[in-house]
């Protein structure tokens, strides 16, 4: 089945939904109706969000799924949350705690993550 297109494809307007249909039972509703926040999203962002809830938001677990790098990921977010209609970045960000840096740290010299990791972890919590 075909997916909803937002976009008329000869001149690019609008497009509204004016018809649904059950194949079940055979009953068509007319009228005018919304297609959602995420109507707007293509294919390839709809897969990201998909990926990103299935991840739990982790943008650490989605680097493996994705075999992306973090700046990339952060990129393809930020291209959704723009296409939903936000600006990101107009909150303050959350910052680490001393206590969380610390055991940040303390994995490192334990040997449970990698330096490269550790790094990430706290570049993370700058930006």
């Amino acid at each position: 089945m075909n997916t909803l297109p937002t976009r008329c494809p000869l001149c690019g307007g609008e497009v509204t939904v004016t018809r649904i249909y059950c194949r079940d039972c055979d009953t068509t509703i007319e009228g005018r109706f919304a297609g959602g926040p995420f109507s707007q999203l293509n294919l390839e962002q709809l897969s990201f969000v998909e990926t990103f809830i299935r991840c739990e938001g982790k943008i650490t677990r989605m680097e493996v799924e994705l075999d992306l790098s973090y700046p990339t990921i952060r990129n393809r977010l930020l291209e959704v949350i723009r296409a939903l209609g936000y600006e990101p970045g107009g909150e303050e960000p959350v910052r680490m705690s001393d206590e969380e840096r610390q055991k940040i740290l303390e994995d490192l010299d334990q040997g449970r993550i990698s330096a490269e990791d550790a790094m990430r972890l706290l570049q993370e919590s700058e930006k």
